[in-house]
């Protein structure tokens, strides 16, 4: 097992993204474990106190856990930059990180609309933060390149043709997000093939593409392309990440 981390982790670079999955997985599943039972018993309102399971307040104030979460992401930041530290160090820092990027981003859309939406329909937004950040993860697991290239074939191919290689990609992935499909441009990015795809399909009808450039006509198939059945679709899914966020 060992020899197995060493050569398919440790050597490709890949252990740090291992560990960092691991964090930011761990870590969002007990928040999201916490912040249900905090809802339910104040739903309950059953008076009850003595239980760990309670909003943090300093000076009267509520700390979200997204301020720990930033704050666990510079301090790791700061520390792999200044230091470089190597295994095991590089891989708990990792996990540190991977545990304040889930803290962060289950508050997502805090950041988005400046004020406590963690519970209503804007607040799934955070939902969709965390789904991107773990399959950009699971991507960047696969492959050791942001770009969808693989830096050990840039020798063999020229730095020209992986250059243009890389533009060509990075132009598509630009059309994809303009087409409004945030999450699959950024998977795209690690994985060439579906930014390619989402560029090509149509764009969802309120994206800057489809205001720029669909007919009438365009703009329909569009509305019912990602209309009632879409949208029910995304919603079992946020529920299943979520824990059931409503």
């Amino acid at each position: 097992m060992s020899d197995w981390y060493q050569h398919y982790l440790v050597e490709t670079g890949r252990a740090a993204t291992l560990w960092l999955l691991v964090g930011f997985v761990t870590t969002y599943a007990v928040t999201r474990w916490i912040t249900l039972r905090i809802r339910s018993r104040s739903r309950a309102d059953t008076g009850a106190t003595g239980t760990t399971v309670k909003d943090l307040y300093i000076g009267g104030v509520h700390v979200h856990h997204q301020v720990w979460g930033i704050l666990l992401v510079l301090v790791t930041g700061l520390l792999e930059f200044r230091f470089t530290p190597p295994s095991p160090w590089q891989e708990l820092l990792a996990v540190l990180f991977g545990a304040g990027a889930a803290l962060a981003l289950d508050e997502f859309a805090l950041w988005l609309h400046l004020q406590d939406v963690y519970w209503t329909e804007e607040g799934r937004k955070s939902i969709d933060a965390v789904m991107v950040a773990g399959v950009v993860g699971v991507a960047l697991l696969a492959s050791t390149s942001p770009f969808g290239v693989d830096p050990s074939s840039m020798a063999a191919q020229g730095l020209v043709a992986t250059s243009v290689a890389v533009v060509v990609h990075i132009g598509y992935t630009i059309v994809c997000l303009l087409k409004g499909k945030i999450a699959t441009g950024l998977i795209g990015l690690p994985i060439p093939f579906v930014a390619l795809v989402g560029a090509i399909r149509l764009a969802t009808p309120s994206s800057f593409w489809a205001r720029r450039f669909y007919s009438d006509q365009k703009l329909h198939r569009s509305a019912e392309r990602f209309g009632p059945a879409y949208r029910a679709r995304r919603e079992r899914l946020r529920d299943l990440v979520s824990g059931g966020h409503r």
